[in-house]
């Protein structure tokens, strides 16, 4: 009887656990690896926060099931993981501070995992890198930590990560894949890993060519997103609606805008730049139009704060002083993860100008000063509302309730495009 594919998944946060969850679901047997001891045990309670689902069943409960069928379970320990596995899958992400992207975490992971390593085993690094990382970096320290030769001893392969959070089993299963190894034999290694879960293409490239195009990817994102960025302060001035512009815009079949929002949020595309500038200043490229794309999302939440401003000041009253109620503080619609969540930046503009700030989302677990616990007390007394998120709850509003909740004259500030056009005739309705 042929014995079920074992692998490890090292980092079980947005990527990392539905990935996991996905192989275990395929028949195989995980182990999931994270240096938090309290998400470890969150994890093997069968407890998580993640909005993700798949067939009709939340993350919670695939997880419940996996656990259950003795199929998957989550561990601190590399040691415990080496025991059981032959392939290890890394997740581990590069924060970035300042615009220097941070690979402390992924060395620390690297050096750990290679005193484990066994001959035979594989390694596939699925985090978004600074091109060339896999080679310059990883390689090196699993070769020093284990004493083993890449690409004879264990086997090296990066595969870019695609997934959209919420459709992150879907994607895993249906996503086409890229993948690189550090000689042949890795390549063919990785390509089985990846054809235990992924029923679709799988393209084969350099290493330095799949870690590239994973930062691209996501850069020109940024980029179509800060020039509708631009086109929406055009139709606003021009007094036209910025979404029926784009929407039919897009009826060309080369034409593919994206839509605005306060600004762009996520652990990837904020990211992408900072990700490809260390290997640019390296070999002297210059980025002029994708530092200026960033740099005009950087600057939407304090676009989105004058214009605020300038609508209360038309119902004679201040933004300073002002009680403004944040609807959403998720990265995206329908999320959870408020990681770099533009939204944040939008909070701290705003509450720099003196605005008594109260927001709420009721699928961010996060707490905040400023963060309400229910719908009533966020919205009561204020000025304006501000939708920035959109989370399943605020689908289905009673606008007028929340209306009557506010103080005299309000102002709905829709940077979604969810409110209800009806309304523009009984309050004053700004959109983006």
């Amino acid at each position: 009887m042929t014995q079920p594919i074992r692998v490890a998944v090292v980092g079980l946060g947005f990527v990392g656990l539905p990935l996991a969850l996905t192989y275990a679901l395929k028949g195989a047997h995980v182990v999931g690896v994270d240096v938090m001891p309290h998400v470890v045990e969150d994890i093997n309670r069968g407890q998580s926060h993640h909005l993700e689902s798949y067939q009709g069943k939340t993350l919670a409960e695939i997880l419940r099931e996996q656990i259950a069928a003795g199929r998957f379970r989550a561990t601190t320990s590399y040691e415990e993981a080496a025991a059981e596995v032959t392939n290890y899958i890394i997740t581990v992400g590069l924060p970035v501070y300042n615009g220097d992207p941070d690979l402390g975490p992924l060395k620390n992971c690297a050096l750990t995992l290679g005193k484990v390593l066994k001959k035979g085993d594989t390694v596939m690094i699925r985090s978004t890198v600074v091109p060339g990382t896999t080679e310059e970096v990883i390689l090196p320290l699993l070769e020093e930590a284990s004493g083993l030769r890449a690409g004879v001893d264990f086997y090296l392969t990066y595969c870019s990560e695609r997934i959209a959070e919420g459709r992150a089993f879907e994607e895993f299963i249906h996503m086409p894949l890229v993948l690189g190894g550090i000689n042949e034999e890795s390549a063919e290694k990785g390509r089985q890993l990846l054809s235990f879960i992924s029923e679709t293409e799988i393209t084969i490239s350099d290493i330095r060519v799949v870690e590239t195009a994973k930062v691209i990817e996501n850069i020109q994102r940024d980029v179509n997103i800060a020039m509708v960025q631009e086109f929406a302060r055009f139709a606003e001035s021009f007094g036209i609606d910025t979404f029926e512009m784009i929407r039919v815009a897009n009826t060309h079949k080369r034409v593919n805008l994206l839509t605005p929002g306060p600004g762009v949020g996520g652990f990837c595309l904020p990211n992408a730049l900072y990700y490809l500038q260390p290997k640019a200043r390296e070999l002297g490229v210059p980025l002029p139009l994708l530092q200026m794309a960033r740099s005009t999302n950087d600057s939407v939440p304090s676009v989105l704060a004058g214009m605020l401003e300038k609508a209360l000041q038309e119902k004679g009253k201040t933004l300073a002083g002002s009680r403004v109620a944040v609807f959403g503080l998720a990265m995206k619609d329908f999320s959870n993860d408020d990681r770099v969540s533009p939204v944040h930046d939008l909070i701290d503009v705003l509450t720099a100008k003196g605005v008594d700030v109260h927001s709420y989302d009721p699928a961010v677990p996060t707490r905040y000063k400023h963060k309400a616990e229910t719908m009533e007390e966020a919205v009561r007394g204020a000025d304006a509302l501000m939708l920035t998120a959109v989370q399943k709850e605020f689908s289905d509003l009673d606008w007028k309730e929340v209306i009557a909740l506010m103080n005299p004259s309000p102002i709905l500030f829709d940077t979604k495009n969810r409110i209800p056009r009806s309304l523009d005739e009984q309050v004053t309705v700004v959109r983006i």
